[in-house]
């Protein structure tokens, strides 16, 4: 009798033990690296903890620091405001001293030892006034005029190169000043001039030059001039001076007289920049607000029109007539119909180490 084959099964005993220790070593496995992943989670938080209690001491630190310069800066403003008002005195003084000599002088006066006396005050006076500015610009780092404080030679936000001894502001108050189209401009040019001086790009265009005047440091001199077909001081009788920021109310006077300003006409940027060769010295820093290339030179266009090639000649020749080496900072309000005015403003200001802002229509 032949013997019985013996039956194959797969789930016999061993293979049972084989699948067993499978799946316990995937288990073991799953619970080392389960408690690894907790161990640098946990690591993890703590640190991203201690990083914000960090943070939480730097802002508690920077609070403190910040009611501290506050606080400086409202002794700041009180010792400047009090300058202010000691220079515009003694300037006043200064004044009144001058023309005392002077009309002694001419009324043939002999008694000399008066003079001398008016003389000696009037040099007290003006060595006063020199201390008074040089504290003013140790105080603030040269003492603006009013309470924006940049950094450095440069207002950080702007780019604007803030300082100098001699600052000129030249404002464009040709008709395109109006309006950023030509449509609007023609429509206001055919309104009264109360509701022309109220036009928006018009106030953002003054509204702009108050910004630039409060950043004037307090030891520095400054002149505005406009310009449209022709070229003038925007304060009358100053043609050809320098004026004192420390003067607050001849400041106040020439925003007054801008304001009563009605843009119109052509531009003459040759003009403007000619009238900078009149003051003496020569301006170390200039600031030009305008939205265009100039519409002629010196002299009106034969035509009508003015093309865009044309303007960018009439520009050429307009600066050659700038001072040398002196920093052109340039704030533009671009209108439609002059789309190389931005690239021929821009080389002037890399060309002369100032710079070039485009504004929002909110800003300053």
């Amino acid at each position: 009798m032949a013997r019985k084959t013996r039956e194959f099964s797969i789930f016999s005993l061993s293979f049972l033990d084989i699948m067993c220790c499978g799946f316990g070593a995937v288990l073991l496995i799953f619970l080392v690296m389960n408690h690894g992943f907790k161990d640098a989670s946990t690591e993890a938080t703590e640190n991203l903890q201690s990083e914000v209690n960090l943070l939480e001491e730097d802002v508690s630190e920077g609070d403190e620091g910040l009611v501290r310069l506050r606080n400086t800066l409202a002794e700041v403003d009180q010792q400047l405001a009090d300058a202010q008002g000691l220079a515009t005195r003694i300037t006043q003084d200064k004044d009144q001293y001058e023309a005392q000599i002077e009309d002694r002088k001419r009324e043939g006066y002999t008694d000399n030892s008066a003079i001398e006396a008016l003389k000696a005050e009037l040099l007290a006076l003006e060595a006063e006034v020199q201390e008074l500015r040089q504290a003013a610009t140790q105080d603030v780092g040269g003492g603006n005029a009013r309470a924006f404080i940049g950094e450095g030679n440069r207002q950080y936000l702007t780019g604007l190169k803030l300082g100098g001894q001699n600052i000129a502001i030249l404002l464009d108050t040709s008709a395109s000043m109006l309006a950023d189209k030509v449509v609007q401009i023609i429509r206001l040019r055919n309104m009264g001039e109360t509701v022309q001086r109220r036009a928006e790009k018009w106030t953002r265009s003054l509204d702009t030059v108050d910004w630039l005047t409060a950043q004037l440091p307090l030891a520095s001199k400054y002149q505005v001039i406009t310009f449209n077909t022709q070229a003038n001081v925007a304060l009358a009788g100053t043609e050809g001076k320098w004026l004192e920021v420390a003067n607050q109310a001849q400041l106040a006077d020439m925003g007054n007289a801008l304001r009563k300003l009605t843009p119109g006409g052509g531009t003459s940027l040759e003009n403007a920049f000619l009238a900078l060769r009149k003051l003496s010295p020569v301006p170390d820093n200039i600031f030009l607000i305008t939205d265009g290339l100039p519409t002629q030179g010196t002299a009106p266009p034969r035509g009508n029109k003015v093309s865009g090639p044309e303007r960018q000649k009439l520009y050429a020749q307009a600066v050659r007539q700038l001072p040398g080496r002196v920093p052109v900072n340039i704030i533009l309000a671009p209108m439609e119909g002059d789309p190389m005015a931005a690239a021929e403003f821009w080389q002037l200001a890399m060309a002369t180490r100032g710079s070039l802002l485009m504004p929002s229509r909110d800003w300053p």
